[in-house]
């Protein structure tokens, strides 16, 4: 289980006047109040995507501008009240887990689309709008906003930024970072700094790079500018079948290994084949151990062209079928079951735990192998899904939240998958982030020295570390917990 910090008493003792004070810069109006703390309205915010750890917040804060959000946290700072930012909430690191003694700042109304330029192919957002709401504004001119994470349809811009988020298609596109181009960021102390802006490469320091994927520790970004992209004429599906796990494995490293880049490459077992197509009915093959979705673009010769070289490819490893999507209908009825696969695998499992790590592409064989012999020894299914052009691995974990020792073990065979995904030279993460969940891992990956420097930047943004604490660095040496 984690670990929390000790909440401050003098805080806690003072709740009544922080909620007062909250609901004179932010109170409310047409859409509702701007600050809630009744207990049983808190209820939907102890959590978020990482549901087996729960904690209710002191209270929760709505702003619907930049202004409000720096009132609010030069008030909180002034105050020493720690702080927790929260977008939809659909984080699955525990990113958004709130503190006892905590405000969390929720920037889901800060949901406006603020300026689009097709000819310089960028748009300007507020932290709150949706990953997919992008991709509908600016679908009208056949543009799209190319990071396409699995929550696209809840997930929000800004938590996107704070993870560095991914998706099927950052394979050919990148994730957050390959296509982000300007943030406002309000400091701890209530002051607002724009870093970057509407072209890439900004002169100077690479500030936006520092704070894409810091996961709140460094400040709240309240607007974004993100690049879009003209789409492709079109684009089609293949399903690839085979005997196991490491056959599929090696038809990855085979296809990458080609130089063809497709526009995704996605990876699924049997576990996760069965409930998926339970949920999507894409026609999934039930026979399979391992099916692979392979997705490419372009005018139709070229997406021809490239179908076929992926399928000589296939049949090198001896595939159970090969089947490639003829109608844009089969190619959503695929997608349909891949985005829905999360949910899917719940129909299977009372709970699982979704982990996230990366690793090379090579390595997929062999680290599907011992994360099979991992489920063998903890007595514990795993479903695998995951992005496997880039090696972002997500297996899913089952286990009963009812049983603690069925959670214990589930909590120790993901921190051996992340070990493992070091282990082969990959990372703890690939777009979920560190959170809580990876928190006390850190030093599997980094030295002393390179935490103790992570460290001193954050402290240098946020000296009193009252931005997201206990979240990111290990616990020892956590300067949250020694108030």
């Amino acid at each position: 289980m984690i670990a929390l910090p000790v909440p401050d008493p003098a805080v806690l003792a003072r709740r009544g006047e922080i909620l007062a004070a909250l609901r004179t810069i932010v109170p409310g109006g047409a859409r509702g109040e701007g600050v809630i703390g009744d207990p049983i309205r808190l209820k939907p915010y102890e959590t978020d995507g990482l549901s087996a750890y729960r904690q209710p917040p002191l209270a929760v804060v709505l702003p619907e501008t930049t202004e409000q959000v720096a009132a609010v946290l030069r008030y909180c700072y002034q105050n020493n009240i720690r702080i927790v930012p929260r977008g939809a909430g659909t984080s699955l690191s525990g990113g958004a887990l709130p503190l006892e003694d905590g405000v969390v700042i929720g920037l889901m109304r800060m949901n406006r689309i603020l300026e689009v330029d097709y000819a310089d192919r960028f748009a300007v957002v507020q932290a709150g709008v949706t990953n997919i709401g992008i991709t509908q504004a600016v679908a009208g001119e056949n543009f799209f906003y190319a990071p396409d994470p699995s929550s696209q349809l809840a997930c929000m811009i800004g938590g996107n930024v704070m993870m560095n988020s991914g998706g099927a298609h950052c394979l050919k596109y990148g994730v957050t970072a390959n296509n982000l181009l300007g943030v406002k960021l309000v400091t701890i102390e209530g002051e607002v700094i724009d870093i970057g802006g509407t072209h890439l490469d900004s002169a100077g320091y690479d500030w936006l790079g520092l704070i894409t994927g810091s996961e709140g520790q460094l400040g709240i970004v309240t607007e974004v500018t993100v690049r879009i992209l003209r789409a492709a004429e079109g684009a089609r599906a293949m399903l690839g079948a085979f005997r196991s796990n490491e056959v599929a494995g090696q038809v990855v490293d085979a296809i990458i290994a080609s130089g063809i880049i497709p526009v995704a490459l996605e990876f699924m077992d049997r576990p996760a084949i069965h409930a998926c197509e339970a949920f999507a009915h894409a026609g999934y093959p039930l026979d399979a151990e391992a099916m692979l979705i392979i997705e490419v673009e372009g005018n139709a010769a070229e997406q021809d062209f490239l179908l076929g070289k992926l399928k000589e490819i296939c049949a090198r490893f001896d595939p159970i079928s090969l089947r490639v999507a003829e109608t844009a209908e089969e190619s959503l009825a695929i997608w349909k079951g891949r985005k829905g696969a999360f949910g899917a695998v719940g129909r299977i499992s009372p709970d699982y735990l979704c982990m996230d790590g990366t690793i090379p592409t090579g390595e997929l064989p062999n680290v599907l192998r011992r994360m099979g012999e991992m489920s063998d020894s903890y007595g514990l299914k795993v479903a695998n899904i995951f992005h496997a052009g880039d090696g972002n691995l997500h297996p899913l974990i089952m286990f009963d939240a009812n049983d603690p020792e069925s959670f214990r073990k589930a909590e120790a065979f993901g921190a051996d998958i992340l070990k493992l995904c070091v282990e082969v030279g990959g990372c703890l993460t690939g777009e979920h982030g560190v959170g809580v969940e990876k928190r006390d891992l850190m030093p599997v990956q980094f030295t002393e020295q390179e935490l103790d420097q992570q460290r001193r930047i954050k402290s240098a943004f946020d000296p009193g570390w009252l931005l997201n604490p206990a979240k990111v660095f290990p616990l020892a040496g956590n300067p949250a917990l020694s108030r």
